[in-house]
Formats: C-alpha cells, structure tokens, sequence
C-alpha cells in the first residue's frame, strides 16, 4: 500500500504565516495525490491532506486538524492564539470587488472551537466559541466573545450573533443566555485541544 509523502514548509517567522509569505506549493507525489501543511507554534507537523495555504496569519498554539482546507487565496484568513480548527472544516474569504473594496477576510479569535466539517466564510469571529459540529457561518456575519452555536447551524451573511449566547437552527435563533458552566467550557474546550497538540507533537 502506497504510503503518504509528509511535506514540512516551515514558515520563516517562529511559527507564524506572515501575511506577505506564500508557502510553496502542495507537493504532488506518485504515492499520493495531495499533501500539505499545518503548523503548529513553533513545530511544524503534517497531517495528510490539511491544507492552509497563501495569505494568513496562524497564532500560537494553534491546532489545524486532517482534511482542514484553509484557502486564502483572494483575502486573509487570521486564526488567533489556542483556537483548535477540527477535522473535515473548510475555511475560505470573499474577494475584493467593486462593490465590496475589502472583501470579506474570515478572522477568527482566540480560544475558539471550530467542531468538524464546518465551514467559515468571510465572517468574522471574536474569542471563546463554540462552533458545534457541521455548523456554517457566511459572508460577513459577525460572532461576539462568548458563544455556543449548536450543531448544523446556519448563521445568514451579515448577521451578528450577540454576546454571551446559545444559537441554534437553519437560520440560526437565539436561544437563551449561557450558563457559567457553559462559559467556562469555553475556555476549557480551548485548552484541552492545546494539550492534545502537544501530545500529538510529543510522539514525533
């Protein structure tokens, strides 16, 4: 059995992807169709068939899980410090136009959980969410510090979800206040991706 081809293009600047650097391009091999990279701090580690690439900026201990495509290609994407982007998600920005100068950049803040097979588009997120499984946010909207968005959600383009809340539904509603418990989990969820990078790291 053919046998994955591991590719490390380490960044030049301790671990982060400055927003000028382009990574070079995903190797193709006769063994495997794709591979490419993520990062990790300072250590950079491959998991086969993640794919961040061209214009971001990756903060520290950052976690980008397999078959994570992050595409920058026509705008930025920003992920900050503890945020863990798990398997299967798809990341991706609107270009800039006429009609829209800056496009849409997806900035994601620190301590953030983005749960599997999510897709993020050109929206912005603050710091302390909870991305549950197979939820999508679009264009333009805006997640406030400090919120749960349930699993299978649908957040519309140019909506903004409010502070301190639980959000679920296609469209997404809100639903009630966080409970301090639920809060805390946040920070947790946080942590506790940080510590299984490591563990990951450790075994190299």
């Amino acid at each position: 059995s053919a046998e994955l081809a591991v590719v490390v293009n380490r960044p030049p600047y301790g671990g982060r992807l400055d927003l000028t650097y382009t990574p070079p391009a995903v190797a193709i091999t006769s063994d495997v169709t794709l591979t490419a990279n993520s990062w990790y701090d300072d250590d950079p580690t491959d998991y086969p068939l993640s794919y961040v690439f061209n214009y971001g900026l990756i903060g520290d201990d950052v976690s980008i899980w397999p078959l994570v495509a992050a595409r920058g290609d026509v705008n930025t994407i920003i992920i900050g410090d503890r945020t863990n982007i798990q398997d299967g998600t798809v990341l991706h920005v609107t270009r800039k136009s006429a009609a829209n100068p800056n496009g849409n950049p997806l900035v994601i803040g620190e301590d953030v959980t983005v749960g599997h097979k999510c897709m993020l588009h050109g929206c912005i997120l603050g710091n302390r969410i909870l991305v549950g499984m197979g939820a999508i946010i679009m264009d333009g909207a805006v997640i406030e510090d400090d919120v749960f968005i349930g699993a299978g959600a649908l957040v519309p383009p140019h909506k903004t979800l409010e502070s301190g809340y639980l959000y679920v539904g296609n469209p997404v509603k809100q639903v009630r206040l966080l409970k301090e418990s639920e809060q805390e989990f946040l920070r947790k969820s946080a942590i506790n991706y940080v510590e299984l990078k490591n563990e990951y790291i450790a075994q190299l």
